[in-house]
């Protein structure tokens, strides 16, 4: 008895001597001016590379592996000033360093950031020409990703080539993500700027809590009532890039008795003209988010998101436009009754609602439940010219239509079209060519009157409109649900896995917005085959043949009606271990994604194949992804990722042409992509460094495309490419050194090279055609052709001073090269070498192949010359930014500013070949023509010196 008892003891202290041993760092970091506790610090040993984060109360602990002596932690969080505590650390000791404080940056750029991303993204919406994946990198504090979210996102360059398809955006671990082409749609949280801040960044593909990710990075906006500071923030911003002002103002309560939180904020934006010429801006946002702890372990936080904008577009133009009119020139605006108006307005109201429930099991697992609803409307407007009028004729009625094209760039209102020797009213009538000049250049603008006028005329002799403004609309109900799981298996082994399922309801139609004056639109296309203007309309010409010669409203719908139903459930899971020399992590998701369109006009085309349910498109696809970064010491790391995966096509590149018929694309395959990246970084109290090494490639890629064809051959198609395989492979660097407690140089850089690596397959579709049409081998000659979407080359250099007494100046230059325009894919194909004047025309009606047709005075060499890529010319723009702020009792006063473009340089951001004249012959004669091209190249060009001036009061 003695003896166990001897034993008990011996047990207890030997217990109390382990407890004793142990060396912890904890402590807790509060708000400066409210003594608040801040949520989610990033607090790092440095030069260790350990890290870990304040919880809910503010408070953190090492616990592991703790070094011993000297050391230095680093504190820091996204709107706060970072700072370093000099800390010493003995074995067997606890450190507590409780109440250490960080105080709010007033010169912080996020603020600006997404102004800057968020609003200026004025084209990528639809043609994924001018898009970057730029607003993916709001969160993070690498240099180089820095540089390219703040300076070199005004070219739309995309970082390794990828574009917003490519990253994943999430709101509260719900991915935002559009179905319809995979990207984010930026609007949709647009003008929230001050409750954005709370970001999680995981770069490229690697380790991220929440989802298993893209090539291009995930990025987590954090929405929760609890994790805002309290207090509120009033601000006035002037700028002439999208808007010309935009005023915001938010409150958040922090952390109330009874377990209440709360955060609200309101904004608009507004401006008759950005810095392009018509582009009206009219917006308004708002936000709350109401949370409730319920208890130590559950939580309920809910968010809406209301952010309704609208306002107007603009377009890329030929050579012979800019030289003309100027790069801020827009042809889509006009005068009408002394205001502005603009002929495409996109306008976005897609409310967002959401609840997430925070369950902590334990102390070492977290569960989080999500689900959210968007739903509401996108709108596109456009003129439409195809009005056909129905009259009586000796007894008989007679249709009559087809109205002049209403666009002010419309290539027989140039004067190149009067120089061209073929289509000319007369070859080289120089006379009519300078009337022609004259006229664009003194009233140049979109006519409103001539529109009006034409739908008065037709009325006023009992017709139907000529135009309509048509507004295409997509009205779309989303559903998400999701569970994440965060779990600690052990000190140094974390899990992670979610299951997630997201449903589609899309209704996409086209409607009138304005009849101009006139009582009804002849819901008819007059163009249509078969169709006689002195006979009735055949079945061809009907949108829908369950109602012809329908007369349409303003407000009705017309042309075409059909619904989108998409389904995507998914799952993933993932491993993360923590070691003294190395971290590393493995993962793996599945996903199971169906598309199935269901026609509610039945196409006089296409009779058999555009009413009801369409065939259900389904994919299977998985992924598996590892990575690690091995520790050389605590200033030298090597860190890589690598990943295997398949994805599925989005709706977009699914159907032929889902406004017309149920047609799935030919040979529809997921998209296989293989990713690998390593980087070596290098972190020291003065210098901080990361360069890295890419190398992606993507297999059986799908895109589709809409145009015009030019000629004998002249109309309006589908073409879909399959088989599509790329390479991306380049390299980055990013470089700062706090040369001096106040100031900072630093540098950026990125070369790449991302080219298509086959021919792939293509067809062309379209209601001229009764089967599928290609020309010679079925193939487009793509490979080694460069993919367009901003510049494969950015240097940057540049400095910041950040005076002690809280002002501070940046400036920097930057470098770009090797970008290049988008090619015509049809001219690139057996088209290029096909006579159509050898074809009948029922031959070429009748689709299938054409091959046999060649020109007999095809050159090769002279043919490789005409189909040469266009590179745009090397450029530099230089940007300045800059703050000052003041602290006034329980107030935080300042302002900051940027000028970009300081120089004024005049440069292209993007462009594309036009698909009109993409045979041998005409280009011959479209490149070689002193007086210039018919269908040149249309062309992006990038702003001038543009200003963003914010002031704000903090409290």
């Amino acid at each position: 008895m003695k003896k166990s008892f001897l034993l008990f003891l011996f047990g207890i202290a030997f217990t109390f001597s382990s407890f004793s041993q142990q060396t912890i760092v904890k402590g807790s970091v509060l708000d400066g001016t409210t003594g608040e506790p801040i949520p989610d610090v990033t607090i790092s040993i440095e030069e260790t590379g350990q890290t870990t984060k304040t919880d809910a109360k503010g408070e953190f602990s090492f616990t592991e592996n703790v070094p011993l002596g000297e050391q230095v932690l680093k504190v820091e969080k996204i709107g706060y000033l970072t700072k370093r505590y000099p800390i010493i650390v003995n074995e067997g000791q606890t450190v507590d360093i409780s109440g250490m404080t960080l105080d709010f940056d007033a010169s912080d750029k996020k603020d600006l950031f997404i102004i800057s991303i968020s609003d200026d993204n004025l084209n990528s919406e639809d043609d994924g020409l001018t898009d970057n994946i730029s607003g993916l990198l709001q969160a993070s504090r690498d240099v180089f990703l820095n540089a390219a979210a703040f300076d070199f996102s005004a070219t739309f360059f995309r970082p390794r080539g990828l574009d917003n398809a490519n990253g994943k955006v999430l709101i509260n671990g719900v991915e935002m993500n559009k179905q319809f082409n995979g990207r984010p749609q930026w609007g949709n949280w647009g003008g929230l700027n001050d409750v954005q801040r709370n970001q999680e960044f995981s770069m490229g593909i690697s380790a991220n809590d929440y989802t298993f990710g893209d090539l291009a990075g995930t990025n987590n906006i954090i929405m929760r009532a609890s994790k805002y500071r309290r207090g509120g923030r009033i601000s006035y911003a002037s700028a002439n890039r999208s808007y010309q002002g935009r005023v915001m103002a938010s409150y958040s309560s922090g952390l109330l008795e009874g377990g209440w939180s709360y955060s609200v904020l309101g904004s608009r934006r507004f401006g008759e003209n950005g810095y392009i010429d018509g582009t009206l801006y009219d917006a308004n946002s708002f936000f709350v988010a109401v949370e409730k702890q319920i208890n130590d372990k559950h939580s309920l936080n809910f968010t809406g998101i209301y952010a309704k904008n609208r306002r107007g577009r603009s377009t890329a133009i030929t050579e012979e436009v800019y030289n003309l009119k100027g790069r801020q020139y827009n042809p889509f605006w006009g005068d009408l009754n002394g205001e502005q108006r603009n002929s495409r307005m996109r306008e976005i109201n897609e409310p967002i609602l959401m609840l997430n429930h925070f369950w902590d099991v334990s102390s070492k697992v977290k569960l989080n439940t999500n689900i959210a609803y968007q739903f509401g409307r996108i709108g596109n407007t456009r003129i439409d010219n195809g009005g056909t009028r129905l009259v009586e004729f000796n007894g008989e009625d007679t249709y009559i239509g087809g109205a002049r094209n209403t666009d002010p760039t419309y290539y027989q209102r140039l004067p190149s079209y009067f120089l061209n020797t073929d289509d000319a009213p007369t070859a080289y009538d120089y006379e009519q060519a300078y009337l022609a000049q004259q006229e664009f250049i003194n009233n140049g603008q979109f006519n409103w009157l001539d529109v009006y006028s034409a739908n008065v005329s037709s009325t006023a002799n009992g017709y139907n409109a000529i135009y309509a403004l048509q507004e295409d609309r997509i009205d779309d109900q989303q559903f998400t649900a999701n569970i994440l799981l965060d779990a600690e298996l052990a000190e140094n082994i974390k899990l992670n896995g979610a299951v997630n399922y997201r449903s589609l309801k899309s209704e996409n139609f086209a409607s009138i917005k304005d009849l101009f004056g006139a009582n009804g639109y002849l819901d008819v296309d007059f163009f249509a085959e078969e169709t006689d203007p002195n006979q009735n309309l055949s079945n061809l010409a009907q949108s829908d043949i369950r109602n012809p010669n329908r007369i349409a409203g303003e407000g009705d719908r017309y042309k075409y009606n059909y619904e989108i139903d998409a389904n995507v459930i998914s799952a993933f899971a993932q491993a993360q271990f923590k070691y003294n020399k190395i971290d590393f992590y493995v993962a793996a998701n599945v996903s199971r994604t169906d598309y199935q369109r269901n026609g509610l006009y039945q196409n006089g085309y296409f009779a058999d194949n555009s009413f009801g349910k369409s065939e259900k498109a389904e994919f299977s696809n998985f992924g598996l992804k590892a990575g690690g970064t091995y520790k050389l010491s605590g200033k030298h790391l090597i860190d890589f990722n690598a990943a295997y995966l398949t994805k599925a096509p989005s709706i977009r590149n699914t159907f032929e042409n889902a406004r017309q018929n149920n047609e799935l694309i030919n040979e529809l395959n997921s998209e296989v992509i293989t990713t690998i990246d390593a980087s070596y970084i290098f972190r020291s109290p003065i210098v901080k460094a990361r360069i890295t090494g890419f190398y992606s490639t993507f297999e059986d890629g799908t895109d589709i495309g809409f145009y015009f064809t030019e000629g004998s051959s002249g109309a309006f198609v589908q073409e879909v490419l399959t088989n599509v395989d790329r390479r991306h492979v380049g390299g980055e660097l990013g470089i700062e050194a706090q040369v001096t407690p106040t100031i900072k140089l630093k540098g950026a850089a990125s070369v790449g090279q991302y080219v298509f690596t086959n021919n792939p397959n293509m067809y062309l579709s379209g209601d001229d055609f009764e089967n599928d049409l290609s020309y010679g081998d079925g193939t487009v000659a793509l490979e080694n052709y460069h993919v367009a979407g901003g510049p494969e080359r950015a240097f940057q250099i540049g400095f910041e001073y950040r005076d002690p007494d809280f002002w501070n100046i940046g400036i920097t230059a930057n470098h770009f090269s090797n970008a290049y325009v988008d090619v015509n894919n049809l001219k690139r194909s057996g088209r290029f070498n096909t006579n159509l004047d050898l074809i009948t025309e029922d031959r070429y009606r009748e689709g299938g192949n054409i091959s046999g047709y060649g020109f007999n005075d095809y050159d090769p060499i002279v043919a490789r010359e005409l189909l040469k890529q266009e590179q745009f010319d090397d450029y530099m723009l230089v940007n300045i930014i800059g703050g000052k702020s003041w602290k006034v009792g329980d107030y935080f006063l300042g302002f900051f500013a940027t000028i970009n473009n300081v120089f004024d340089q005049e440069y292209r951001t993007g462009g594309f070949e036009q698909a009109r004249r993409v045979d041998y012959r005409s280009q011959i004669q479209e490149q070689t023509n002193e007086n210039g091209p018919v269908f040149g190249n249309r062309y992006f060009y990038g702003n001038g010196t543009t200003y963003y001036l914010n002031v704000y009061v903090r409290f």
